[in-house]
């Protein structure tokens, strides 16, 4: 028999807040950086090493300005940087209703840059009653270290605990651990699955 659901864990990125890279990638490309493959782009920047803590975000900024063949003011790139996010107010809103029902936490792979300007801009971390970021955790999703940095740190127990993200990947190394899993696409069929798990949304 299924436990009762009584966490709710939810990632940030296009599940919260969408992203919009344009404006970035704009400037990037205006400076002469060739931003054709973002998978390039990523691996350049190193952005696990920065979103595991191991480089700061003034060290991203620096791989972020080497990508240009033209000098980029630091100021409009760091704006351009941290300055990509779209709340999603329905998702939002559904995070702080369960947080009247339910243990809710954030697991947000994240580097601090962007975790400083999303708390300071949405008040990401004033949802729910704890968030781990992986740049404070030193791993990324689906790294199973993560998950069990949560449940340790929340007091999260596998078989009472949903989480809701938007890559399969992150979901099944939820599962994996025991844990219950959403893919989240859109609001209605995410609080579709989570009402079909038991919980009031």
């Amino acid at each position: 028999m299924t436990r009762s659901i009584r966490a709710v864990v939810f990632d940030v990125g296009w599940v919260l807040l969408h992203l919009d890279y344009s404006r970035l990638t704009a400037l990037l490309r205006e400076h002469g950086a060739d931003v054709s493959s973002m998978r390039d782009v990523v691996t350049r920047i190193e952005l696990e090493r920065h979103e595991t803590g191991q480089l700061p975000g003034e060290g991203l900024l620096e791989n972020l300005a080497r990508l240009a063949t033209q000098r980029i003011d630091a100021a409009q790139l760091r704006t351009c940087w941290v300055d990509m996010f779209e709340p999603q107010p329905r998702m939002l809103n559904l995070a702080k209703r369960l947080s009247q029902r339910y243990g809710v936490y954030l697991l947000s792979n994240v580097g601090d840059l962007h975790w400083d300007h999303v708390s300071r801009q949405y008040g990401i971390h004033e949802i729910g009653h704890g968030a781990l970021p992986s740049y404070l955790a030193g791993v990324m999703k689906p790294d199973a270290d993560i998950y069990a940095q949560a449940e340790k740190r929340f007091g999260l127990e596998p078989g009472a605990t949903v989480f809701v993200d938007d890559l399969e990947a992150n979901v099944v190394a939820a599962r994996s651990r025991g844990w219950h899993g959403v893919q989240h696409r859109t609001y209605e069929g995410t609080t579709a699955a989570l009402t079909a798990l038991g919980v009031t949304c």
